[in-house]
């Protein structure tokens, strides 16, 4: 049974609210009738819109969002078109209840976070690590703090997640929340993989992200240098916590592996080839397989732990990665250095001294599980001691200069 369709929308010119706004109406029309289905909840200035386009003009940042927001509307409504435009119970009132999910096991968005976050809790330990779950529980209770402090509500209509609200969201984690630049950018693509979620499941029929893109700004990523590692190596702490968190720092700057592959080690994970100890894993992140040869310092630390069995039959009694970070802010006081020490400073670190001391990238990236070796770029630094070591070398190679020059 196919009819003509078409969505508009229009300005009610009569009403202002304090901001001077005015909301952005929404019709659809199906055959020969025409239904009002109330407000966008988008307010914008009467003097950028156009009548003749039903959109705001120019190429402003509010333009692009406002625009991007009302074609998502669209895209939805004609998707709903679409799914019953063969179907016999056709109509405006099957469009409008599709539309605002009278129909729907959700019509707001925290249920369904609530439901996702249902789902990633069965797969922790298996697929995923506790500090998962973690992130996303933190982005749930931000994303409630953001609704109630930007629209002064508990909740929000699936078909009001538009893009303004994710620029919106975007912006109070990196001002209100006081979030670094690329932490914000973290969170509002973590939110993606929830909205991602709610639209393959049915929830969501429209993507709140079209024509969105956030990019993260390049850092640099600290490292430890072969001094500052001898002096974490060879400080006497006394104090066995302290040793603990220690050696199993030490043994990820040899490895490279992340704290969650360092915890999750068995004896299963040393394999024995050609006379040479190897670890060969999955990275639980990526359930990238992974292979590292076992050198002598990390060998020495395994052998230390050995004589105890573990929980779960684990190769080392690993603390928390709370409890780690915090016991390797109180190592580094100890040893006078003054970089931030977390755990993961100890992968930039195998990282950087593997590919200041010559072993090819191609190498490095498959120690560090990377499916991209651009990935592995990010990593790569070319230290004063690196080049200090090839000037050497071409110095040498150049001899004959020299001695041609009188030098």
């Amino acid at each position: 049974m196919r009819m003509n369709f078409k969505v508009s929308f229009y300005l009610r010119s009569n009403y202002e609210n304090k901001e001077g706004k005015s909301p952005v109406m929404l019709r659809v029309f199906l055959g020969g009738e025409m239904a009002n289905f109330g407000t966008t909840k988008i307010f914008v200035k009467k003097s950028l819109w156009s009548n003749a386009t039903s959109r705001l003009r120019g190429r402003t940042a509010e333009a692009l969002s406002v625009n991007a927001a009302l074609d998502s509307i669209s895209t939805t409504l004609h998707g709903i078109y679409r799914k019953y435009e063969n179907d016999e119970s056709l109509s405006l009132d099957l469009i409008r209840t599709v539309y605002f999910g009278k129909n729907r096991e959700f019509t707001s968005f925290l249920p369904v976070f609530d439901k996702f976050l249902e789902d990633i809790k069965q797969r922790v330990g298996k697929t995923i690590g506790a500090d998962s779950l973690q992130k996303y529980n933190v982005l749930r209770r931000h994303f409630a703090e953001f609704l109630m402090y930007k629209y002064s509500r508990k909740d929000i209509g699936l078909n009001e997640f538009t893009p303004a609200v994710v620029q919106d969201f975007h912006l109070y984690i990196s001002t209100v929340a006081g979030c670094a630049y690329n932490t914000s950018v973290k969170k509002v693509k973590t939110l993606k993989t929830i909205t991602i979620y709610a639209q393959k499941r049915g929830f969501l029929l429209h993507d709140p992200f079209v024509n969105l893109h956030f990019h993260m700004e390049p850092v640099d990523r600290g490292f430890l240098t072969d001094e500052e590692i001898l002096r974490i190596a060879n400080k006497d702490l006394g104090i066995q916590r302290l040793e603990l968190v220690r050696d199993i720092f030490i043994f990820s700057c040899f490895t490279g592996l992340a704290y969650i592959d360092v915890s999750n080690l068995t004896p299963d994970h040393i394999v024995t080839m050609d006379d040479k100890q190897w670890i060969m894993t999955k990275r639980q992140k990526t359930s990238v397989e992974t292979n590292v040869l076992l050198l002598d310092i990390p060998k020495s630390i395994i052998a230390k732990y050995s004589h105890k069995t573990y929980r779960d039959g684990k190769l080392f009694p690993v603390l928390t990665n709370q409890k780690t970070n915090s016991y390797l802010k109180e190592i580094a006081d100890l040893c006078g250095i003054k970089k931030k020490l977390t755990f993961h400073l100890a992968r930039h670190t195998f990282a950087t001294m593997s590919l200041s001391k010559g072993v090819p990238i191609e190498s490095v990236s498959k120690m560090l599980e990377h499916t991209n070796i651009r990935t592995t770029q990010i990593y790569a630094r070319i230290t004063n001691k690196k080049i200090e070591h090839d000037m050497e070398q071409l110095s040498e190679k150049l001899g004959k200069f020299n001695s041609a020059m009188g030098i």
